[in-house]
């Protein structure tokens, strides 16, 4: 494959700013991948892996500035969302070295021998390890979060992996400096810095997902990119894990009794969640399901006045922006479908904020309206007026995968004898995240945090967001009737490392 130029561009001007890198052709992707690969022992110390993690997270945050120049010179996400996502990302390095001091995510678990069970017990000891060095294919809107230094790469480096970075075309210059950063981080603690790879390039990426030293990858982006790598990694000679957050369109359903409760409340706040970012959030409310009749048209009123006052604002690419233009005019031009508000360009360089309306009946069999049913990725979306719950749930039945669903309920419809349980019941086969008053827009870092959902929100069961994001990157071992001496540390009876584990039943702390 021929290299060619890496530029920076400028999202607002569309114009080429500097030469970052070159694509990396086929022998460079598999020398980074084989350095990774070298450098993996390295991270075999738990002491030394979180150690490296915050020094990571105190150079990254050191070094603010400059990241958040630079990233915004190649976003125009705007200092304040950019400091307080490195902020997220650097809170998110830290919470994963906490993850690695204490232990639990290597799930020990001990047997001794029970002759008396049927059938008996063997000597069993069984803990995870490393799957090797993993592929990052980063994401357009979160140059920090989901990018070089994001939540893949957190936590595949505290599962003890090794990672090679696919950068976003997006942000190349920014990339390059987080990795500067990220490998500095590593010399520190005696870690190569062969252990954190970057390349770019589609041709790169597609090496990538192929390389036989490669053990599995996370990718965040579109449905057709991500589908395309997850077939390629289930069409290698030995298939690997792809954990990919491809598309969500997070529809939300407004009862009618909360729309008569509070409908200027829910419709600014609507506005205010799919606005946000310029609508370039993963789960942003692509769907709502209002009622028709007085109460809902008070939603729709309050809606447009939100949006109306919402400034223009410039997406992350001009492929982007065409695609967002092409996707809303051709939505617009279905029969029936009203824009109250018309979103689409809002300038040369620029979009406008907009919503549609339509009427449920026509998304509750397949045909035409399937493209409303499809994510559009900008500041966007659908109002659907249904008629009754039935027309609903016809239309939620017909719903792919998602991150999130979210419901807005009356306060009587809350309480445990209403209605809310039975719409609950409806929306949690959707989603991976399911929401009751509130908004999806906004993934905390947390340990109950569940950033996943049914495919073609994700092609695993996984999440991609807090603690436990640390376990895509692992898989168990067992040893049976292995003589103490030979046994891992972790799983001697003397648990000289103070593991959390459970021993012959018992759950010890």
């Amino acid at each position: 494959m021929a290299a060619a130029p890496v530029w920076s561009v400028d999202p607002r001007t569309g114009k080429q700013r500097e030469q970052v890198a070159v694509e990396a052709t086929a022998q460079e992707v598999d020398a980074t991948v084989r350095a990774a690969h070298d450098a993996r022992g390295a991270l075999a110390d738990r002491t030394v892996r979180a150690a490296f993690l915050r020094t990571a997270a105190d150079k990254l945050q050191a070094a603010k500035d400059q990241l958040v120049e630079a990233g915004d010179a190649e976003t125009a996400l705007g200092p304040v969302r950019l400091t307080g996502e490195l902020a997220r990302t650097c809170y998110q390095l830290r919470a994963f070295a906490d993850i690695v001091d204490e232990g639990a995510f290597l799930d020990v678990v001990i047997n001794h021998p029970d002759d008396t069970a049927t059938p008996p017990i063997p000597d069993l000891r069984r803990y995870k390890v490393p799957l090797g060095v993993v592929a990052v294919y980063s994401a357009s809107n979160f140059p920090f979060a989901f990018s070089v230094a994001g939540g893949d790469t957190a936590s595949a480096l505290a599962a003890g992996n090794p990672v090679v970075v696919k950068a976003h075309p997006d942000h190349p210059a920014l990339s390059e400096l987080v990795a500067v950063v990220l490998r500095r981080a590593a010399a520190e603690h005696g870690i190569p810095e062969g252990v954190l790879g970057l390349v770019h390039g589609f041709e790169a990426g597609i090496e990538l997902i192929k390389h036989p030293l490669v053990a599995a990858a996370g990718f965040t982006g579109s449905i057709r990119g991500g589908r395309a790598l997850f077939d390629a990694a289930a069409a290698r000679p030995v298939p690997i894990p792809f954990h990919g957050e491809l598309g969500s369109l997070n529809p939300v359903v407004v009862t009618e009794a909360a729309a008569a409760e509070r409908a200027e409340a829910i419709g600014t706040g609507l506005a205010g969640s799919m606005t946000l970012g310029v609508g370039q959030f993963c789960v942003k409310p692509g769907l709502v399901l209002v009622p028709s009749g007085a109460a809902g048209d008070g939603l729709v009123k309050s809606l447009t006045d939100a949006v109306s006052d919402t400034d223009a604002g410039v997406l992350l690419d001009h492929r982007m922006r065409d695609n967002f233009i092409a996707g809303v005019a051709e939505r617009a031009e279905l029969a029936d479908v009203e824009t109250p508000v018309t979103p689409g360009s809002g300038g040369e360089h620029t979009v406008s904020a907009g919503f549609l309306t339509v009427a449920a009946s026509k998304l509750a069999q397949a045909g035409a309206y399937d493209l409303l049913l499809e994510e559009c990725f900008g500041p966007v979306t659908v109002v659907a007026r249904y008629e009754d719950e039935a027309e609903r749930n016809q239309v939620l039945s017909r719903l792919p995968g998602n991150l999130t669903a979210t419901v807005h309920l009356s306060a009587e419809e809350a309480v445990g004898e209403g209605r809310g349980r039975e719409i609950l019941a409806e929306l949690t086969p959707l989603a991976g995240r399911v929401l009751v008053n509130g908004w999806p827009t906004g993934v905390a870092v947390a340990a109950a945090q569940h950033h996943g959902g049914p495919y073609p929100a994700t092609t695993s069961t996984s999440t991609s967001v807090g603690g436990t994001a640390i376990e895509r990157w692992m898989r168990p071992v067992v040893y049976q009737t292995t003589p103490e001496a030979l046994l891992p540390v972790e799983l001697r009876d003397d648990n000289p490392l103070g593991l959390p584990r459970r021993f012959n039943g018992q759950l010890e702390r």
